[in-house]
């Protein structure tokens, strides 16, 4: 009989840690799945910098300030981000 009781002690002690195991997984699994979904959109204050970066850049060439390859490598950096 104690062989039995240890038997079915152990098989409870997996079960129960298979099953903590498995739960812990799935939470960890559900966060990332809502960090992703919830990540928020590019706010037009973004944007809005992007096009004056972009606006200014293209004032320095106009006034001979920037060769074209200058022009293009900082306009592909702020493009970049």
């Amino acid at each position: 009989m104690p062989g039995l009781l240890r038997g079915i002690a152990r098989t409870a002690i997996v079960a129960g840690t298979a099953t903590a195991v498995s739960n812990r997984v799935t939470r960890r699994q559900a966060g990332r799945w809502t960090r992703q979904s919830s990540a928020p959109p590019a706010a037009d204050d973004d944007v809005d910098e992007t096009l004056s970066q972009l606006r200014e850049l293209n004032e320095l060439k106009s006034q001979g300030a920037l060769t074209e390859d200058e022009f293009q490598w900082q306009k592909r950096l702020i493009l970049e981000r």
